[in-house]
């Protein structure tokens, strides 16, 4: 059987396996109190693991009902460093009367698949579990040791997932030099220069540090029908304003740079040093992720203040979404600190480094060959990512880590915003797509 023609399996396989995901609620509210879990959905890929032949291991990180999965795939050459393919089961939390369809359906419309978790990431834990199952049950032997690892708690910071796996069980992950999981791989179709267009897909070779910080102002208490020039809320409102409306310095790091000269010199976008925003807004959806690795950026979120509506309180609390570019997060903080001024404090809630590698090497000429076979005359690029993965924690474990979660995309559509946002969806034929792309890659890898 033909490399091509075998895949009709796990492409029949993804979608379905995709849908059940999607349909086990897996919402992470970031309180122990209220988060549901991830014991069923890791129930459900164990089972389909061991299905297919492999002996799979079952931690509850941390807490109760944190459930990961592993599964280990032996590989050509025990002597190489292992691929570690992962993901996360966890998906934020979301309100069904906002959506068009129920985001717990799974439901297949339109040609899209929907529901939350659709692109972040139960598409990418369903191909990967889909070209699993289908090398275990034709005996396909990697070039090198695959590890499958299905992750709880990243939309929380990993901190009862991979986190806490990276400081107590690395053992899950020895052997392993490199790694792949979201969010990278996706298509980009831009005009290109000559009229004609391109489409890239865009690899992730860096990540913003995540910074979650804690403001905190606190005066004197008073009753609120006097006059009261020392107000915890008023002295915490203003720094929360100036922090907030702030704009912070451009900054170049070598992914972005390679990312623009790479886009620039298809599309013919200019994107010089003096309107860069501007050249950037051009790019469509993926502009906000893109503009946001120019800067570092910290975005209030919450504010606690007060228990009666005519009593001044004492204390007044705030939390800023941080995010920090490679390299900069002394200036960063020097900075805050200048716009806080004296009558604010502030303390980390979470504090994750920033991670960046480069474009090259073997396993990106495997990315780029993999996409290639699917769709001739893409290209493939680095990119930043705004946001935070599961790459935190295993980089410091010293593996190389790549986002690479492969999709082709309708040109109209904007993939961004579906991250997070209402009415998230992925197309079918992008996730059949994704599997044979996976499934080249994971044998030339």
């Amino acid at each position: 059987m033909s490399e091509r023609a075998g895949t009709s399996t796990a492409e029949d396989e993804v979608v379905g396996m995709a849908s059940d995901l999607i349909r086990i609620d897996t919402t992470n509210t970031g309180d122990p109190e209220t988060v549901m879990g991830e014991r069923v959905a890791a129930e459900y890929v164990a089972a389909k693991l061991s299905d297919a032949g492999y002996e799979t291991t079952y931690v509850e990180s941390g807490a109760p009902r944190r459930g990961n999965v592993f599964a280990r795939l032996p590989g050509a050459d025990p002597g190489r460093g292992a691929l570690l393919v992962h993901g996360h089961l966890d998906v934020v939390p979301a309100d069904p009367s906002e959506w068009s369809v129920h985001p717990f359906s799974g439901s297949v419309e339109d040609g899209y698949l929907w529901g939350r978790g659709a692109v972040d990431m139960k598409d990418m834990l369903a191909m990967a579990l889909a070209v699993a199952r289908r090398f275990k049950r034709e005996g396909v032997t990697p070039p090198r040791d695959l590890v499958f690892a299905f992750l709880a708690d990243e939309e929380a910071g990993g901190f009862s997932g991979s986190q806490w796996l990276a400081d107590h069980r690395p053992e899950l992950v020895e052997g392993c030099t490199e790694a792949i999981s979201e969010v990278g791989g996706f298509s980009l179709t831009l005009p290109g220069a000559t009229g004609a267009d391109r489409r890239f897909y865009v690899v992730e070779t860096a990540e913003k540090g995540i910074s979650w910080m804690r403001l905190r102002a606190r005066a004197r208490a008073g009753h609120g029908s006097m006059v009261h020039g020392d107000n915890a809320v008023t002295a915490l409102c203003e720094a929360v304003a100036r922090l907030g409306r702030h704009r912070f310095p451009l900054v170049m790091t070598d992914s972005v740079r390679e990312f623009l000269d790479v886009v620039g010199e298809e599309t013919g976008l200019d994107f010089d040093d003096d309107d860069i925003d501007g050249a950037v807004a051009k790019l469509g959806g993926i502009a906000r992720m893109v503009g946001a690795t120019l800067r570092d950026t910290a975005n209030p979120t919450m504010l606690d203040a007060g228990y009666k509506s005519n009593v001044i309180p004492s204390t007044a609390a705030a939390v800023v979404d941080c995010r920090v570019l490679p390299g900069r997060q002394a200036a960063f903080e020097r900075e805050v600190d200048d716009l806080l001024g004296p009558d604010v404090s502030r303390e980390w809630v979470a504090n994750l480094p920033p991670v960046e590698t480069t474009f090259d090497g073997d396993l990106v000429a495997a990315m780029e060959a993999s996409i290639l076979v699917e769709d001739p005359g893409a290209r493939t690029v680095p990119y930043m990512l705004s946001g935070g993965t599961d790459a935190k924690a295993f980089s410091r474990l010293g593996i190389r880590c790549f986002g690479f979660a492969p999709l082709r995309l309708p040109p109209d559509l904007d993939f961004a915003a579906l991250f997070h946002g209402v009415d998230e969806r992925v197309p079918v034929d992008g996730l059949t797509f994704g599997t044979r792309v996976l499934d080249h890659f994971l044998r030339n890898c």
